[in-house]
């Protein structure tokens, strides 16, 4: 990790420009999953780091942007780049952060680069399906977990195919592990926004639903519930909460299990995950920790 933490700081030194250097170190760093996923499946090659690094900025210039169409004032717990500077600044760090991405993605063989740049457009996409659907209350799954593959993991699975193109290793298997691992990781993000509280979350609690996303918790408990109850959480959809209406979402997600059937998905997938890659204690380890992070 230390290696793509200086291969991150080059490429940023590289784009030879004060502001941006000054913009990026406001960033949190957060986890680095792909990073570390990257490092743990090609662990060996030496290019691994840089194509850590690569996909560490493609992620970060998607926060950037993520957070100007969310109007998103917290990122990681500490004030947001459109908050601090203005939207028009953001826009542009993250526009320069994927630009270099793609400029150093040309020095590694075509398989690699095409997948890393297929999961960039696949990611943009899934951005403004998710954005038309926060328009109206979406009741549909399938809908929903399409634009959440879209959105959070195909850049995670583009990251374990890549490595493991890298390392030589069976990128399909990979790619699989990738996949479920970005989407039950999110879903249990999805779970969190619901049960923790706005310290924990480093942004409001329930803040999706306000922003006019329906996470599966709340399509679960609109499959559930009766008809007027229906009506009555659709008219809460996509603005501000006050204490009685959280509460009575909350009440209703306990009484229909709409927390619990969303834990059971997300496990069916990181078990599905964990198959595809059972002889990689570590990355079955990934898996177990991101699991215990639920409610």
């Amino acid at each position: 990790m230390q290696r793509v933490e200086s291969e991150i700081a080059r490429l940023i030194k590289e784009i030879d420009y004060d502001e941006v250097t000054r913009l990026f170190g406001m960033l949190s760093g957060g986890k680095r999953l792909r990073a570390k996923l990257i490092l743990k499946i090609a662990p060996h090659n030496d290019k691994a780091p840089l194509l850590a690094a690569i996909v560490e900025l493609i992620h970060a210039a998607s926060l950037l942007h993520d957070d100007v169409i969310d109007e998103a004032t917290l990122r990681r717990g500490v004030a947001s780049v459109n908050a601090t500077e203005d939207s028009k600044t953001a826009v542009m760090l993250g526009d320069i952060l994927y630009s270099k991405a793609f400029t150093e993605l040309v020095e590694f063989d075509r398989s690699v680069a095409s997948v890393v740049a297929s999961s960039v457009t696949a990611l943009s996409k899934g951005e403004m399906q998710d954005v038309k659907m926060a328009e109206s209350f979406n009741n549909d799954e399938a809908k929903y977990l399409y634009m959440l593959y879209l959105k959070t993991a195909t850049l995670i699975e583009a990251a374990a195919i890549s490595s493991a193109i890298l390392a030589g290793k069976d990128s399909k298997s990979y790619g699989i592990y990738g996949r479920n691992l970005g989407l039950s990781f999110q879903i249990i993000d999805d779970i969190l926004d619901i049960t923790s509280d706005s310290a924990t979350l480093g942004k409001p609690a329930m803040n999706d639903f306000v922003e006019g996303k329906c996470t599966l918790p709340y399509i679960y408990l609109h499959e559930a519930i009766n008809s007027d109850d229906k009506l009555k959480l659709e008219n809460l959809h996509a603005r501000p909460l006050d204490e009685q209406e959280i509460l009575w979402i909350k009440q209703m997600m306990k009484e229909h299990k709409s927390i619990e059937r969303s834990f059971e998905l997300a496990t069916k997938l990181s078990n599905e995950a964990m198959q595809a890659v059972k002889d990689d204690q570590e990355l079955v380890e990934i898996l177990k920790t991101m699991i215990k992070r639920s409610y």
